[in-house]
């Protein structure tokens, strides 16, 4: 049985090895040509290896997308993760400004990256629900930070804006679905304050700010400072 398992044990070490050196030569390509023009071929001549071999691992472009895309989800999210755990558990605002300050980190160390999760869609690619997952850990960690503030009796501000009735349907739903202590007001404010923390990272990373903000990092915190407010915290 050893002689067995061991053998195994070393041919998983040794997938799991090549599995990854194809996916960090993709992301070489990704950066060079961009997604649409990734290629199991070009990876597979920058790793000297002939096209089937990389095929044994990742059969086609979109299953090969589909690591990267995951990976990136991953590591986006650890990075949050990471520096929301460095914060105090009851200093609500910091820890969302942490976790914001963390993903916007990661974003600008690895673009190419953060566009293949945030950027324009892959013509002819459609994401598994494998994807899922990864992608709720940064929403599914702000939601935690909502429930713990909403648990020690911070509210949100009120507003005299009553939400339409498909919307308020829609968020009904999420709310069961996730099990939000709080109510559909807020878990609006909790969506928008999503797209806004992926907004203001895409307009920086996109350049969409030049010539109008210079110090990216202050004004990126003065607005998840207001969006922090908002969501009561």
């Amino acid at each position: 049985m050893t002689t067995d398992s061991a053998p195994r044990g070393v041919r998983a070490r040794v997938r799991e090895e090549l599995s990854r050196e194809i996916r960090e030569a993709a992301r070489r390509q990704l950066a060079q040509h961009g997604s649409a023009e990734l290629s199991l071929r070009a990876v597979a001549r920058e790793l000297g290896m002939v096209s089937s071999a990389v095929y044994r691992y990742y059969p086609s472009r979109d299953e090969l997308l589909t690591a990267l895309i995951i990976d990136a989800y991953q590591a986006v999210g650890a990075a949050a993760e990471q520096a929301e755990a460095e914060q105090r558990r009851a200093d609500f605002a910091g820890r969302w400004l942490a976790l914001a300050r963390g993903a916007r980190g990661w974003a600008i160390e690895h673009p190419q990256e953060y566009a293949l999760i945030f950027g324009s869609p892959v013509p002819g690619y459609q994401a598994p629900p494998d994807t899922v997952d990864p992608a709720a850990r940064i929403p599914l960690l702000m939601l935690a930070i909502l429930a713990d503030a909403h648990q020690a009796g911070q509210r949100a501000p009120g507003t005299d804006r009553p939400l339409p009735r498909s919307v308020r349907s829609d968020l009904k739903a999420l709310r069961a679905q996730i099990g939000a202590p709080f109510g559909e007001q807020r878990l609006a404010r909790a969506v928008m304050a999503w797209t806004q923390l992926i907004g203001s990272i895409s307009f920086e990373l996109f350049g969409h700010l030049k010539g109008s903000v210079v110090d990216y990092s202050a004004y990126f915190d003065y607005q998840m400072g207001r969006i922090g407010h908002e969501l009561g915290l």
